[in-house]
């Protein structure tokens, strides 16, 4: 795997939406954070374009972010928000300039298009926090998104959870939203688990849904050779009036129950607050045991 540049003080980033469209009101917390620590903010051109729910037409939205990717001074790419759209554009972009001068793609949800889709290119990419979460966000996970940038050592910890399959592992982490690499399944964006952590979160989904996505994973051999699983935030999850039986967690315990591979559960990744950074692409050390559980990058 290529890893990106670290960043220095003076560098220039690009903030652009692949989804959902978003106000300057939004990110202006995210700008001014950006700016103390000493980068140049750039706006993409159409960031505050509307088109329905979106940031702009499809071609808008894959305009800023070829203009991203191709442009040498812009040393990152964040990603203002989620929602949904990035699958619409991402066989519109050429990534061949990006190949030959890759730069950190930052994002989390609907941006695991992306990460998903640059890891079939062997270049790193950050699951983290986005722009329109920064003035929620703990201070634990905007100093995450910092540290890797900047080019400095990473180590999370999690709380022990009573689902925890102790063990420890080493492999590149992968992975991203579940109902995205669900609905990547069989596509040229599709997600090679082969040999490595995976790490999955998601947000306001059903439970039952969650027991489909997760059959889909172990039916299509997702979870036959993983080193380790890591399950990120498991946020609102819904139920129907007769109720599902189980919790996503249980869920998922239950789906991966014939494997041997250490999980890990309520790690601080996703959609929440504390939202750490995770260098997918990456080899990473992955220790679970009766204290809890640890990722080093």
């Amino acid at each position: 795997m290529q890893s990106p540049s670290s960043l220095r003080e003076g560098n220039r980033i690009k903030i652009i939406s692949t989804a959902r469209k978003i106000s300057h009101e939004e990110l202006v917390p995210a700008i001014t954070l950006l700016k103390s620590w000493g980068l140049e903010v750039e706006l993409g051109k159409h960031l505050f374009d509307e088109y329905n729910q979106f940031a702009g037409e499809d071609e808008k939205r894959a305009a800023d972010f070829q203009e991203a990717l191709d442009n040498p001074d812009i040393k990152a790419v964040l990603f203002a928000r989620g929602g949904y759209g990035t699958v619409r554009i991402i066989d519109k972009i050429d990534f061949s300039k990006f190949k030959k001068n890759p730069k950190w793609l930052c994002g989390y949800s609907d941006i695991t298009v992306i990460h998903n889709h640059v890891h079939r290119l062997d270049i790193e990419t950050l699951h983290s926090t986005m722009p329109i979460n920064f003035k929620d966000n703990s201070v634990l996970s905007l100093n995450s998104l910092k540290q890797v940038l900047f080019g400095e050592k990473l180590h999370i910890s999690a709380d022990h959870f009573h689902l925890n399959r102790n063990g420890s592992a080493n492999g590149e982490v992968v992975g991203g939203n579940l109902s995205i690499l669900y609905s990547l399944t069989g596509t040229n964006s599709d997600l090679d688990t082969n040999g490595k952590i995976l790490f999955i979160e998601d947000l306001d989904e059903y439970l039952y849904h969650i027991d489909r996505m997760m059959q889909n994973l172990l039916k299509s051999g997702k979870l036959a050779n993983l080193k380790g699983l890591i399950v990120g935030g498991m946020t609102e999850m819904n139920d129907n009036s007769i109720p599902y039986g189980k919790t996503a967690s249980e869920i998922i315990s239950e789906t991966v129950s014939e494997f041997h591979f250490p999980v890990c559960y309520i790690f601080p990744a996703g959609h929440q607050k504390d939202n750490r950074c995770l260098i997918l692409g990456r080899q990473a050390n992955f220790i679970v045991d009766e204290q809890g559980a640890s990722l080093s990058f």
